[in-house]
């Protein structure tokens, strides 16, 4: 009887795996350890999912090749959506093993904030947001990208999504962020977002806005750990971006077990709670009557994509000595 290769020895191995437990699950359920034994003996088995195939053929046939497609939401452009990544006879049994967002129709916006990119740290100074940011932000306003935010805002859509809301002039609601697949707790994301209009981004936020922001934080910390009471409140952490993606202020909830990754890496998030104690440390200028301190007072340093226009329309005019073109 011929022996058997090294190679296939090994691959033997593998069907005779006896589960006992779960260790661990991260990479947002991507990867998974589990305890187990081969032949009586212990024995940890680390399964992660393979990296997508990126040829032209794979991913030609790749939405064909899905199954059990189920529909988790949609609002204006966005879609998102769980599926099976394989069709087999008996695929209708197996769990969705991919999460989908469609965004359709799509503007050359969105191609150009989901490509592959180089990224620049800037630092945005106060004469900066006032003089070439903050124009910015009116204009894409104004371009009414903000309509899938307004329809939620206003009861058209997700209602039945929605966690916990508070209305009036300081109201807020909390609902899934749409990024997450609504069932991994470790890799759970929620989104607080406001009611009112005036406040755009982080750089809105004054210091008469503290007891409304930590009033918001306690409430958007009570409604989650209620509605999902496996969680305590020290195992969420909520942030801000900037520069966010889009202009009307909003909180992001997480599981402190989810990894991070760019959107919560330094340069892009903003530890809510390190908002807070900035602006309690900041203080009116003695010579300016009622004037309200806050965080455009700040300098803030982000990263930005080379695609993205305040890059090639604000900060790299600016670096090189032209000054900011806002087109």
């Amino acid at each position: 009887m011929a022996l058997k290769s090294p190679a296939a020895a090994a691959e033997a191995l593998i069907p005779q795996f006896k589960l006992e437990r779960l260790l661990n699950q991260d990479q947002a359920g991507r990867r998974i350890v589990l305890l187990g034994t081969i032949a009586s003996k212990p024995a940890i088995l680390l399964a992660e999912r393979a990296a997508f195939a990126t040829d032209t053929a794979h991913l030609s046939s790749f939405t064909s090749s899905l199954a059990n497609i189920k529909n988790l939401g949609a609002n204006d452009i966005y879609n998102w959506f769980l599926a099976s990544s394989t069709s087999t006879s008996d695929s209708a049994s197996q769990p969705p093993d991919l999460k989908l967002n469609l965004i359709y129709p799509c503007g050359e916006q969105h191609i150009k904030k989901y490509s592959q990119q180089g990224l620049r740290m800037v630092t945005e100074t106060p004469e900066i947001y006032h003089n070439y940011v903050k124009p910015f932000m009116q204009r894409k306003r104004e371009e009414g990208r903000l309509n899938w935010v307004f329809n939620i805002i206003e009861g058209r859509t997700e209602q039945e999504d929605v966690i916990y809301r508070e209305r009036g002039e300081e109201g807020f609601l909390l609902l899934p962020d749409l990024n997450w697949d609504r069932k991994t707790m470790t890799s759970l994301h929620l989104l607080g977002i406001v009611e009112r209009r005036d406040i755009w981004s982080v750089r809105d936020l004054q210091k008469k806005h503290i007891t409304w922001v930590k009033h918001m934080r306690e409430k958007l910390l009570d409604a989650s750990v209620k509605l999902y009471p496996d969680i305590e409140k020290d195992q969420l952490k909520l942030y801000v971006h900037y520069q966010p993606t889009y202009y009307h202020f909003h909180i992001h909830i997480v599981h402190v077990a989810l990894e991070a990754g760019g959107t919560q890496a330094t340069g892009k998030a903003l530890g809510l709670e390190n908002i807070i104690g900035q602006l309690e440390m900041l203080q009116a200028k003695p010579t300016e009557a009622g004037y309200e301190a806050g965080m455009a007072d700040v300098s803030l340093t982000y990263h930005l994509g080379e695609a993205s226009e305040l890059w090639t329309d604000v900060f790299q005019p600016l670096k090189e000595g032209h000054g900011g073109e806002m087109k």
